[in-house]
């Protein structure tokens, strides 16, 4: 999919949010190459990088982060429409190699993704099985193989990896400011407090960022889900439903006037914010193909591992 197939609100987003993604990384990677160059000089920003490249030589792989989670493999015959749309998916997307489908036996309904485009994984929780059409449910894979396509798992741990770092760097150079207060007493040391002052607050601008960067890739996420479908309304739909269905009839009796976190501060856009971008995307381009599936439901089935169910119908990183 080449952005000129796109429509022209979408490629639009496509370029925003790639300078987004571009300028927020670059925002966190200045501010620890600043901190670190104030607390320990050139030799003690190399050793910094390092240990932040460390983690991606010696990572774990999808298989061991799913057990982690609880998650077990779908075998293709227990869910073949499942697995036939995920084949469709990562063909339109060109991923190298099709991700691993995996269950997980939670009444929440999410799915997420781990690792990178050649050995990626996705899990799908009985609540979301439950709970979505086969329409939406495409909708719903296409949004998490535009995370895989896209890199977003490797961006996002870079981010954090970097925005840890900060909060690192904050702690030690409050704690050496703090063993020198005797000898700034004693005039011995002079300390500069706008540098204090940045040690103190840094933590804050990054974790900001960091949050503005994974809207802004989710955001991208979803425009390319639509690429890939040719149906928003499927994805918008999903949406509706699910947010609909994170706060439940009881909690809106008990709690009428409870208002979520402001926006700043969620590392996911508004469902009713990216249900609005995705109206901007019709018309669909022609060349897209809009998702037809049929209503065949799938069996995940005894024998398949602790917590098996068997939906009548299609029915942690939140997607």
């Amino acid at each position: 999919m080449t952005p000129s197939a796109l429509p022209p609100a979408a490629r639009r987003h496509a370029w925003r949010n790639a300078l987004q993604s571009m300028l927020l990384l670059a925002f966190i990677a200045v501010f620890l190459t600043l901190l670190g160059w104030m607390l320990w000089g050139p030799a003690g920003l190399g050793l910094l990088i390092g240990l932040l490249v460390l983690p991606f030589v010696s990572g774990m792989s999808s298989a061991q982060a799913m057990a982690r989670f609880g998650a077990v493999p779908i075998p293709p015959e227990r869910a073949p429409e499942l697995w036939s749309m995920l084949d469709e998916l990562s063909a339109r997307a060109g991923l190298p190699r099709r991700p691993v489908l995996y269950y997980l036996p939670s009444p929440a309904a999410n799915a997420f993704t781990v690792g990178g485009r050649g050995a990626a994984a996705v899990a799908l929780t009985d609540g979301l099985l439950r709970r979505l059409a086969p329409r939406e449910l495409a909708g719903v894979l296409a949004h998490e193989i535009g995370h895989i396509h896209s890199g977003d798992l490797r961006v996002m741990a870079i981010a954090d990896l970097m925005s840890r770092a900060i909060a690192l760097c904050a702690q030690i150079g409050v704690l050496l400011a703090l063993f020198s207060l005797p000898l700034m007493l004693f005039g011995h040391v002079a300390l500069n407090p706008l540098a204090l002052g940045l040690l103190i607050f840094a933590p804050y601008p990054a974790a900001l960022a960091q949050l503005a960067l994974s809207r802004t890739r989710e955001y991208d996420a979803d425009r390319f889900a639509v690429g890939l479908t040719g149906d928003p309304e499927g994805l918008a739909s999903a949406l509706a439903k699910l947010d609909e269905g994170r706060q439940g009839w009881l909690a809106r009796i008990l709690l009428p006037g409870y208002r979520r976190e402001p926006a700043l501060l969620r590392s996911h856009p508004s469902s009713a914010r990216r249900i609005a971008r995705l109206a901007e995307y019709r018309p669909v381009p022609a060349r897209s193909t809009p998702w037809r599936h049929g209503e065949a439901g799938f069996a995940v089935g005894a024998g398949h591992g602790r917590g098996a169910v068997s939906p009548r119908r299609w029915g942690t990183f939140r997607w």
